[in-house]
């Protein structure tokens, strides 16, 4: 014998009560999976904002740092052959000041930038600070580097400070 919903008592009602129950579980599951891709999409924004803190999170002691390394790397340029030979073991430790402030920088991701003479300017990582026309060159080469710049991981901390050439090529 087949169930037929019509001739059941009351099977108008039946009917619309199963409708409403089918479309109260459409919703449900409309709003569960919302809420299962929204707690995906929130472990994932916090999984990129861990990264970014682990990265990045010491970018702000890392430029307080860089005057540190701007003067100790001057002083280290200045000093001449008679100092070095009159004041070995204070020079050594600037030196070894120096090395380790480097090797720090290293381990937590920060890299030096040093262009060299001859180079070509790069927006991305260098900052002009003057253009001058220099023979033997041609525009847009670097003609002197007035500080290094530093990268950490993959951002700019601190563009390289450069002169570059105006010369026509």
């Amino acid at each position: 014998m087949d169930f037929d919903a019509e001739e059941f008592v009351g099977g108008d009602d039946v009917v619309d009560e199963l409708e409403e129950l089918r479309a109260e579980r459409d919703e449900f599951r409309d709003r569960f999976m919302r809420a299962v891709a929204d707690a995906e999409n929130s472990r994932k924004r916090a999984e990129r904002d861990r990264r970014e803190a682990e990265n990045y999170g010491g970018s702000k002691l890392a430029r307080d740092m860089l005057p540190v390394f701007d003067n100790l790397k001057r002083a280290i340029d200045a000093i001449t052959d008679e100092q070095r030979e009159a004041q070995a073991a204070l020079i050594e430790g600037i030196e070894l000041t120096m090395r380790e402030l480097a090797s720090v920088f290293g381990r937590h991701g920060i890299e030096i930038i040093a262009p060299e003479i001859g180079d070509r300017f790069d927006p991305q990582e260098h900052e002009a600070m003057f253009e001058a026309p220099v023979p033997n060159t041609k525009a847009g080469d670097i003609i002197q580097v007035m500080n290094v710049g530093f990268m950490i991981h993959d951002r700019l901390l601190r563009p390289a400070q450069v002169g570059v050439s105006s010369t026509p090529g």
